[in-house]
Order: structure tokens, then C-alpha cells, then sequence
């Protein structure tokens, strides 16, 4: 693999590796062992046109956990504040032969239109409302690890779906790995034609309860809304769409708790949920940079040197 554009480019074969392998990196990182000359001699730049804490710092690390030089570049301090164009971006970054470009874009098609033009390889980190796939994987690899396998089991994405790039490659691989995918929102919150993303809409928060053995839940993408108001208020929004320690307990015992980040408490979730024992949300965290590092090292050509140090 190349590059990491899309989440539909990991089978089924790909992902068991993918998480069998972080499940031994985060072993040695709980052990306090931060450092593996997997990357050594390699660069990885993270390029990121939109704000971000999880993702990018994620990556950072990762990278300098395998010993590879890390180029973290913010376009508000970069030529693209002088009007200078992706393409002339990735292009000038290339000409330094870095190995690994980590990019996120407002625009959906950016990263593959980034690899096209350069011989780095691409991680997409996010392209607008398209696609999130690094994400993809560490929220099934968190899932996995939890059920033993996804095979049969129900996760229901509840939130701003239309707008949601997680939503998206979420459900490419919950359904590659066996699951059946859900969603509860506002109707002006869904995709015209939300059975395109293979996932059934519920109508009521009550078919939630009855049908989740997960639920992820998302954020409000203000930032890609159009200017009119899409719900009410925020208030109405949390009391029909939020999730609160009230509601959690009309679950079955076993039903866990997502969200990729970051969390806005009291609109689609309280801090007691987010803490509580049915929540995933931090050893979401823990996975992505363990996930992250083994796609690094995927993409570099260095995934058996990996599983030699680990091994």
C-alpha cells in the first residue's frame, strides 16, 4: 500500500493485521518503551489545513515514537496564507523528500488529488466530508478488542451524519468486518439518501436502545453547515439527540459509548457518560496512536521490521 486515501482500501485481511499488530505496539507503550528504530532515516510532515488535537498530535507521535523526523507545518503560519495552492504546497514539500505526507483538507478528494503530483506516500487524515480512515480503523480495532469480533454486532451512529467524514469510513468497515450500522439524528442532519452509505436510519431514540450494542456518537459540524439552522437550538438538540447518564441506563448493561473527539459536554453527551465505565472514548485515544504507528510503518515498507522489534 501506498498510500491511505480511503478505508475501503483495508480488507478484512488487512485490518486483523493492522489491529493484531497495534495490540502488541500499545503493550510495549504501557511497559513505558517510547522509542523503536523502526523509521529511523524516514520523514513523516503532517500537513493540516483544519484545526486538530487528536489526529495531528497522534500522528506526531507516532512517528517519533518510530524514531522518523517529524515536520509538523500550520498553514497560518505557512505560504498557503499567501495564496499559494495545494498543489504548489506538496509539490514544494516533496522536493525535500519526505516519505510520509499526513493531510487534512476542508476539501473532499484533497489528498487524492496530493498524490498525484508527488512521490511521498499520502495518509488522508481527514478530507472534508468524505473520509476519516485512520479513524475508521482505530474505532474498530477499539470495538474488536472489546467484543472479540464485530461479526453480527449492531453500532448506531447518532448525530450529524451528512456532515460527518467518521460516519462515512465508519461504516465501509463496521459492515467489511461483519457489523450491521445504524443512525439517529435530525432529518436535516442525514444524507439525502442515507441507505447509499449501507446503514439504516431509526426513527426514534427508543429503536436505539433497542437495537445498539455500540454507539458513536458525533459531533455538530457547525463549521460545515450551511448559514441557516439545521435544529432548533442546542438545547432541543441535546435533550432529543444527547446522551446522558438518565438515558445510558435504558441500554443493555453491555453497551458501549464512541466518539472520536472532540466532545462538546452537554450537547451530545455529559462528562458523567463520557467517563463512565460503558465509555470507550479515551481507550479510543490510546488505539489511534498505536494504529497510526502501524500505518506508518505500513506505508514506509517497515511493517515486518516493526513486528521484529515487537516481537
Amino acid at each position: 500500500m501506498r498510500n491511505l486515501l480511503s478505508v475501503s482500501q483495508v480488507s478484512k485481511e488487512l485490518f486483523y493485521e493492522i489491529y493484531q499488530t497495534a495490540l502488541l505496539v500499545r503493550e510495549l507503550l504501557r511497559k513505558g518503551e517510547k522509542k523503536f528504530p523502526v523509521l529511523r532515516g524516514k520523514c513523516v510532515v503532517n500537513l493540516f489545513f483544519e484545526p486538530s488535537t487528536r489526529t495531528r498530535s497522534s500522528f506526531e507521535k507516532a512517528g517519533k515514537f518510530l524514531s522518523a523526523d517529524v515536520i509538523n507545518i500550520s498553514t497560518s503560519q505557512s505560504s498557503v496564507r499567501k495564496g499559494e495552492s495545494l498543489i504548489d504546497t506538496v509539490k514544494n514539500l516533496d522536493m525535500m523528500h519526505p516519505d510520509v505526507i499526513v493531510l487534512r483538507h476542508p476539501c473532499e478528494g484533497a489528498p487524492d488529488l496530493a498524490q498525484k503530483f508527488i512521490s511521498a506516500s499520502v495518509v488522508n487524515a481527514g478530507d472534508g466530508r468524505r473520509e476519516h480512515p485512520t479513524q475508521a480503523l482505530l474505532d474498530c480495532s477499539t470495538l474488536t478488542e472489546h467484543f472479540g469480533s464485530l461479526k453480527g454486532k449492531r453500532i448506531t451512529i447518532v448525530g450529524d451524519i451528512a456532515n460527518s467524514r467518521v460516519a462515512r469510513s465508519d461504516s465501509i468497515l463496521l459492515r467489511e468486518l461483519g457489523a450491521s450500522v445504524f443512525c439517529y439524528g435530525p432529518s436535516t442532519m442525514m444524507p439525502r439518501v442515507v441507505e447509499a452509505l449501507g446503514i439504516k436510519r431509526l426513527s426514534s431514540f427508543e429503536e436505539v436502545v433497542e437495537v445498539s450494542d455500540a454507539v458513536i456518537l458525533l459531533r455538530i459540524q457547525l463549521e460545515r453547515q450551511a448559514a441557516k439552522k439545521v435544529f432548533p437550538s442546542i438545547r432541543e438538540y441535546s435533550e432529543l439527540f444527547g446522551l446522558n447518564l438518565k438515558k445510558l441506563k435504558m441500554f443493555k448493561p453491555d453497551t458501549v459509548i464512541l466518539h472520536p473527539g472532540p466532545f462538546n459536554r452537554g450537547v451530545e453527551i455529559t462528562g458523567e457518560v463520557a467517563y463512565s465505565t460503558r465509555s470507550l472514548i479515551f481507550p479510543q485515544v490510546e488505539m489511534g496512536l498505536a494504529v497510526r504507528m502501524v500505518i506508518l510503518s505500513l506505508l514506509c515498507n517497515r511493517l515486518n521490521k516493526l513486528k521484529e522489534v515487537l516481537l
